[in-house]
């Protein structure tokens, strides 16, 4: 028996560390199914001539989080009302019983919606719903408004199921993921910064810099869309907590500053420069990373940021020993190019120093909210 149980609790950890990884996937795929099913039911209840446009707009409204499925609801209601109302007043205005007249609405319903939507990518549905609008009546022999009001049911039908579904089962709040998208992004900077000031005398190849400046941008991108997201949700009341500007903001500035370093470093100071900077450096390095990780750790749990004395130290030792070298006259027969490049991380040090700052203050407001 205990090495049946061995067995089966070894079988059992890997598939619980795969759920645990894609909990978010898993639960979205059970969201839309839930919603599909519901909208045909629905919609067979309700007698809709096509039960297909409540189930498809149910897959499209049901999104990964609470937030998302706000905005596409919103614009996929005002898209399919407006190509409704154009479509349904062009077939009931024009007369189109040959084929001829019926391409030329066609073309007239379709031409000014498209141009519409080029500017805006989430009203693509208007010129599929003049369409739809348009063609159905003569397919199933009802009349232009029976197939606009149909229309209309079918899709509110669609996107209350769907946004309903998404309220109600498992509700996955683009709060939670900003906040979770956010530390995750104080991670990899932290983790860029190291892997620059750990020898600032070794410039790193290009595909190593590479990676990491990407990791970030790819961090800093889906901030961004979780971020509108879940300001989506606080405008609706449908969660609390801070508004997400200054936390991206921040992060954005930190990125920035991650960046200059990786251009300022690589090459080694001059003898005494180097004993009376190196030190300093490699304090910032220690305790910028562990500082920003600390940061990560205390906005997943919404707890106070670390102390920020024990980070903002080296960064004033670094500034106040470049002073002191600076006034002591030992760049003056430095390369020009090794002066724009000392210059140039003392700046980034400089600007990175702040912008910790704000990452302090930002992680307080967010443990407070």
């Amino acid at each position: 028996m205990p090495a049946n149980e061995d067995l089966f609790t070894r079988l059992l950890t890997p598939i619980g560390k795969w759920i645990r990884r894609y909990r978010l996937q898993l639960i979205l795929a059970l969201r839309v199914t839930v919603a599909a099913v519901l909208a045909f039911a629905v919609a067979q209840v309700l007698h809709l001539h096509l039960p297909l446009w409540a189930v498809l707009t149910s897959l499209i409204v049901t999104q990964m989080s609470l937030g998302r499925s706000l905005k596409v609801a919103s614009d996929y209601l005002i898209g399919t009302f407006g190509g409704v109302a154009y479509g349904g007043a062009l077939a009931i205005l024009i007369p189109h019983e040959s084929e001829w007249a019926l391409l030329a609405v066609l073309a007239l319903a379709i031409a000014p919606l498209a141009f519409i939507a080029s500017f805006r990518a989430n009203f693509n549905v208007l010129p599929v719903t003049a369409i739809i609008v348009l063609l159905v009546p003569s397919m199933q022999h009802v009349s232009p408004a029976g197939s606009a009001i149909d229309r209309i049911l079918e899709v509110t039908v669609g996107g209350a199921v769907g946004f309903i579904v998404s309220f109600l089962l498992f509700p996955s709040r683009a709060n939670a993921i900003t906040v979770q998208a956010a530390a995750d992004m104080l991670d990899l900077l932290a983790d860029g910064l190291s892997r620059f000031l750990e020898d600032h005398t070794r410039e790193l190849d290009l595909a190593e810099r590479r990676r990491i400046q990407d990791g970030i941008a790819g961090a800093l991108t889906r901030l961004n869309i979780t971020g509108v997201e879940a300001e989506h949700e606080r405008n609706a009341r449908l969660t609390s907590g801070p508004d997400t500007g200054p936390l991206l903001r921040t992060l954005l500035r930190l990125r920035h500053d991650v960046v200059m370093l990786g251009r300022a470093v690589g090459y080694e100071f001059p003898g005494e420069i180097s004993a009376r900077l190196t030190p300093p450096l490699r304090k910032i390095e220690t305790t910028g990373r562990d500082f920003l990780r600390a940061c990560g750790a205390a906005l997943r749990d919404q707890k106070p940021p670390p102390p920020l004395g024990a980070v903002d130290a080296p960064f004033r030792d670094y500034i106040d020993t470049f002073g002191a070298v600076r006034r002591g006259g030992l760049t003056r027969n430095m390369k020009s190019e090794d002066a724009e490049r000392l210059f140039a991380l003392g700046f980034a040090l400089e600007q990175l120093r702040e912008h910790l700052v704000e990452v302090h203050r930002v992680v307080g407001e967010w443990a407070r909210g």
